[in-house]
């Protein structure tokens, strides 16, 4: 949704952008052009590799400062580089298609590697100890919530019998258990049956909802009057925190969306621009399959 994010943030020269999920530098590299190299783009990903590929994509660009780190860090961050206030922020949620693609980052159900899942190679948790180390009863309370699977209990308990006889080393072992666990008439819709207990393990492998949780307060302390926030969500738990954190401090206001400020009397701390969330276009989800539940939401701070 890179035509989407720039329409959003409006990025001219000058401007201080954040890009909190840097990723390979894609939605950076449409902003860095409309600021025409006056501003600041600042960048976080906890991702070393991904960084290294958008710090390769971006070095023509000297308005650039780049991160190392989780987006809870945002204050963090804002406060070693002296900045004060943002003029937009953006968080491209969920995992990224450098870390799908990568059989030994132990992300995809698709691809036999030891089980992984680490978006930060660095640190100490990953989906080996969740699968091997965790009760059963956690797990099973993992793969409902965050997978939103039906049949996380069935799921749960076929790996605790399954770790018994032996560890759970690998994705490609782990998805034949998920998917013996679940019933034959259960497999036959919604693709893969591991797809939901894989989403779930990352998620919380990862921290993603208390990472977002965390996040979404700094940036919109960050912004400046006028400042925009988008949030694209892939995952209805994301995108719920999204909508519910959006909608306790702002407001659905009736002045146009191209008006600077409000005039209607609105009031509340941040102006909902999306009422609805945009979607992905046809032409994207055909050329991208992985953009179909991609949901963008927008907001200006007051």
């Amino acid at each position: 949704m890179l035509a989407e994010v720039v329409g959003c943030l409006r990025p001219r020269p000058g401007s201080v952008l954040v890009d909190a999920t840097l990723g390979e530098g894609g939605h950076a590299q449409a902003l860095l052009k409309e600021m025409g190299g006056e501003g600041c783009l600042i960048g976080l990903d906890r991702d070393a590799q991904a960084l290294q590929t958008a710090l390769e994509r971006l070095q023509g660009y000297a308005c650039l400062a780049l991160f190392h780190t989780r987006f809870s860090r945002l204050e963090e961050v804002l406060e070693e580089l002296g900045i004060a206030t943002v003029d937009g922020a953006l968080f491209d949620l969920g995992v990224s298609s450098l870390q799908l693609e990568e059989a030994e980052r132990g992300f995809s159900f698709r691809q036999a590697a030891r089980l992984d899942m680490r978006m930060d190679a660095g640190q100490e948790l990953d989906a080996w100890k969740v699968v091997n180390e965790y009760e059963e009863r956690e797990l099973a309370r993992i793969i409902r919530w965050y997978g939103e699977e039906r049949w996380s209990a069935r799921v749960a308990r076929g790996i605790a019998l399954a770790r018994k006889r032996s560890p759970i080393d690998t994705t490609d072992r782990l998805a034949e258990i998920v998917k013996e666990s679940i019933p034959a008439a259960a497999r036959r819709t919604g693709g893969h049956p591991a797809r939901r207990t894989f989403q779930a393990l990352r998620m919380e492998v990862n921290g993603e909802l208390r990472e977002l949780e965390q996040a979404l307060p700094q940036a919109l302390s960050a912004l400046g009057s006028g400042g925009i926030m988008v949030a694209i969500s892939y995952h209805s738990l994301e995108d719920r925190m999204v909508k519910r954190f959006f909608a306790a401090r702002g407001s659905r206001c009736a002045c146009p969306p191209e008006a600077e400020t409000c005039e209607c009397g609105a009031g509340e701390e941040l102006r909902i621009l999306t009422p609805r969330p945009m979607l992905p276009s046809a032409r994207e989800i055909e050329k991208n399959p992985r953009a179909r539940s991609a949901k963008l939401r927008a907001a200006r701070k007051r």
